[in-house]
């Protein structure tokens, strides 16, 4: 304090070796706003991290550092308590920690609250501030409004647009920037925290270069995917005159964002061929294989390509006749329902000149509001110490995730790495140096084998570890793309679990019966399976009981017009329901057939829509895996769904074995009642201990000639 009030008493004698009033009056206002800066600092914002992706707050159990302590990377800044468990929030920056603004168990800190603030070191911590107290108004008025020259400069920047980090992700809230305004970018580093649907999550660049502008604040809500968020210059550019479209005094560039793309390709206008919807719940599509080829001459009915839907891999056919002239978008690429995928022209026109459609600009995006004043923390330059002479044994846990990704980026040892930081630590600057020292590239992950079956002769050798996993303290963990038919299962059974009150009635029948007529019309050339009776049994209790056969619809109980049985088969890529319709009118021998065509069909991913879309009861049979009893989730608009469980050979009271198969019943209990789901199981149960009422006239008259 006294320091600054030598220094204020010293600016008056300056302002009198000047002669003009005028003049003095202007010199003493530009000395008042430098001497306001250097005796405040800016400080750097720490917020409150994720630690758990399904973490959205904590609570602050223990600070580590105080006011004043270095911090280095790796340095544990306090303890949070998440969601989960009480974790350590590590810090990646080094510098004084000049502010602690939320003290010790302050509850319930949303993900993303500025919790703290550091400074570099050198600087005075005690007269840190933050964005939003300002020196003065007219200080911060100064320093927030930007020059001419920074919106209108002449270097043309790279645009960095919101990225999607989820499938399920429209928009997305920027936590916390964590590069700056100056600082150079590699590839591989993290630019910002994005609060997406699912989770805080990192968003890495793949570009190279400096971050000239970031154009839209930390905490801006709900921004939109594709809008521009930064603008990065190539390195040796002067990335302070980097230009911006519209000023630098809208941060979020809403009129860069909005601007459409123009046409291109060449002259001649083609026939927009869109991302079809394929199945009712079809929102985006999986192109498995063009059958057509650039060039190729298109006919109503012919398949263009081939798509993997949230159902099953299905044909796309055309009904328009030309050329296809250009395919925009590859196999093996997720599209958007209604999104462009192709371009058709007639025929005789010139194919390979067809013009490709300009993406039309979108809706205006409100401008987010610009912060008080922009933070320029710059650390301070430091020179690389000098390499070990000896490599040093690094453990897991001495490096941070940056470290340890460009680690398995570049597939190098850890002891390998000379390091720098605070008590061995590895940092990620070090594994930079080396790589940049050597000259690496980064190299493709290492293949994962398939599991491979094991031979009964070499059980003491499978049994042993291999020598590359037991050499590696930490294997990692391999990452496998869900498919977007398990996204909507998952989806669909969530909605059903969450928003259906199941209510559960199992009964036990005895199917010795079954068994034996099985055999019998096997012997004679007839192969049924017990689930091909279930299904007949299911069939005629729900013609019986029709209370059992229906819908639930807007809110409405609908009575199923027929007795359509969705039959569960397991694929690779999850569960699909198959129907066979009209089950109450077709014999064992015709059901068997019919499903073995189904679930062939389904397992090859060829099922047409009307062949799964539907269906009024379902019945999921897991008796061939050993499953004695399960619950099943109705699949809805369905209301009961039955879960059939394996033969249990019991013992009666007279001594004699028998066989006894176990029968569970999901419904919906809005819909159907105890008593009515009772009252189906007994009739279910009559069919399955009487299973000569489940013949056809055929199969009675070939079982009565065996017999």
């Amino acid at each position: 304090m006294a320091g600054r009030l030598r220094l204020l008493n010293y600016i008056p004698k300056c302002f009198n070796t000047f002669s003009n009033q005028s003049s003095l009056v202007k010199h003493r206002q530009k000395l008042c706003f430098h001497t306001s800066v250097f005796l405040n600092v800016k400080g750097q914002p720490i917020n409150m991290p994720s630690l758990s992706p399904t973490m959205t707050e904590g609570t602050i159990v223990k600070w580590l550092k105080k006011e004043g302590d270095t911090v280095a990377p790796g340095d544990v800044l306090c303890e949070i308590q998440t969601d989960k468990a009480v974790m350590s929030f590590e810090t990646e920056e080094e510098g004084i920690l000049a502010k602690i603004l939320l003290p010790e168990n302050s509850k319930d800190i949303k993900v993303g609250t500025l919790i703290a603030l550091m400074v570099n070191e050198g600087e005075d911590w005690q007269s840190v501030e933050s964005e939003s107290e300002g020196p003065s108004s007219t200080a911060a008025g100064s320093a927030s409004a930007p020059s001419p020259e920074a919106s209108s400069g002449g270097v043309s920047g790279q645009s960095i647009n919101m990225p999607s980090l989820s499938p399920t992700m429209t928009e997305g809230t920027i936590v916390k920037w964590v590069k700056k305004e100056g600082d150079p970018v590699a590839p591989g580093d993290v630019l910002c925290e994005i609060q997406t649907d699912k989770a805080v999550m990192s968003f890495e660049t793949e570009e190279e270069g400096i971050l000239a502008k970031i154009l839209v604040p930390e905490n801006t809500k709900d921004v939109k995917v594709g809008t521009l968020i930064a603008i990065m210059v190539a390195e040796g550019e002067d990335w302070q005159n980097v230009s911006v479209s519209g000023g630098a005094s809208a941060p979020a560039a809403a009129p860069v964002a909005a601007q459409g793309t123009p046409p291109s390709g060449g002259s001649v206008p083609g026939l927009e061929v869109n991302m079809p919807s394929l199945s009712p719940t079809m929102t985006e599509g999986l192109i498995v294989n063009w059958l057509k080829k650039e060039g190729d001459t298109i006919a109503p009915g012919d398949v263009l390509c081939e798509i993997q839907t949230d159902k099953a891999v299905m044909s796309f056919e055309t009904e328009e006749e030309g050329i296809l002239a250009k395919i925009l978008q590859p196999a093996n690429q997720n599209v958007q329902v209604g999104a462009l995928i192709a371009l058709i022209v007639p025929e005789g026109a010139d194919w390979k000149d067809v013009m490709i459609p300009g993406i039309p600009a979108p809706a205006p995006v409100a401008a987010a509001p610009s912060p008080a004043a922009p933070t320029t923390f710059t650390a301070p330059a430091t020179s690389a110490p000098p390499a070990a002479p000896e490599p040093v044994k690094h453990e897991p846990h001495e490096y941070g995730p940056a470290a340890h990704r460009l680690l398995n980026l570049y597939q190098i040892d850890a002891k390998q790495v000379p390091t720098t930081g605070r008590g061995g630590k590895l940092l990620k600057s070090d594994v930079l140096k080396y790589v940049e020292d050597n000259k690496l590239q980064p190299k493709p992950p290492k293949p994962v084998p398939l599991p491979v079956a094991r031979a009964k002769a070499e059980p003491k050798e499978a049994a042993k570890p291999s020598p590359a996993f037991a050499s590696k303290p930490r294997s990692g963990y391999t990452d496998i793309e869900v498919s977007s038919m398990r996204r909507t299962i998952a989806k669909r059974l969530t909605e059903s679990k969450t928003q259906i009150p199941h209510a559960y009635s199992i009964i036990d029948s005895e199917v010795d019966q079954i068994l034996s007529i099985r055999k019998e019309l096997k012997a004679s050339g007839i192969s049924v399976s017990v689930n091909d009776f279930v299904i007949k049994a299911v069939a005629l209790a729900l013609k019986q009981y029709p209370v059992a056969n229906c819908l639930y619809v807007k809110d409405e109980i609908v009575s199923a017009p027929g007795i359509d049985i969705s039959v569960a088969v397991a694929t690779e890529n999850g569960l699909i329901t198959p129907i066979v319709k009209s089950a109450d009118t077709k014999s064992i021998t015709e059901i068997s057939a019919e499903v073995r065509e189904l679930a062939g069909k389904a397992r090859k991913g060829k099922l047409q829509l009307h062949e799964f879309q539907g269906g009024s009861f379902t019945i999921s049979n897991l008796g061939m895996f050993g499953i004695s009893e399960f619950s099943a989730i109705i699949n809805p608009p369905q209301c009961g769904i039955l879960a059939v469980g394996g033969g249990r050979s019991l013992i009666n009271l007279d001594g004699k074995p028998f066989t006894k198969m176990a029968s569970q019943l999901s419904y919906d209990a809005r819909a159907i009642s105890e008593p009515d789901a009772a009252m189906f199981l007994e009739i279910v149960q009559l069919y399955l201990e009487n299973p000569r009422l489940l013949l056809g006239d055929s199969e009675e008259l070939r079982f009565s000639s065996q017999v």
